[in-house]
């Protein structure tokens, strides 16, 4: 089964795609935001596109675990997407996803502070990485 997976930003929204066999996140893409609706056309898009039977969105939590102002406006936009396709959309924590992407783009010599688009597409693999593990049972490193 397919598994797309957002990190949702302001300005960008970063993409990620597991392999066919639910093991392996890999970072897809980076959609440039425009308006709430557009948004949701290029993601419902990229499922057809993919075949992915799941959508996953990042929900970031303040670090006390409480929903702030960017959690509810990711809520939000769940809600209208859910509303517009058969395709299961949920949430999980993303907590530390674009942290841990930064640091493994530096480990890997890219400099994420020109890279954004990079750091977006790489944190929404995280994301789909650390759900995909918790499906399994694997632990999450």
């Amino acid at each position: 089964m397919r598994i797309l997976a957002l990190d949702i930003g302001e300005r960008r929204i970063g993409v990620a795609l597991s392999d066919p066999s639910g093991l392996l996140a890999t970072p897809l893409t980076t959609i440039h935001r425009r308006h709430h609706t557009a948004d949701i056309d290029e993601v419902l898009r990229l499922v057809d596109e993919h075949d992915a039977e799941r959508v996953v969105v990042g929900l970031p939590l303040e670090l006390s675990g409480r929903r702030g102002t960017q959690a509810g406006r990711v809520s939000a936009f769940v809600r209208a997407m859910a509303e517009r396709t058969q395709v299961p959309v949920e949430t999980v924590d993303e907590r530390y996803s674009t942290v841990q992407a930064q640091r493994q783009l530096r480990e890997s010599g890219v400099k994420p502070s020109r890279n954004r688009a990079r750091v977006d597409a790489a944190a929404a693999a995280i994301i789909l990485q650390s759900y995909l593990d918790s499906q399994r049972g694997s632990p999450i490193y």
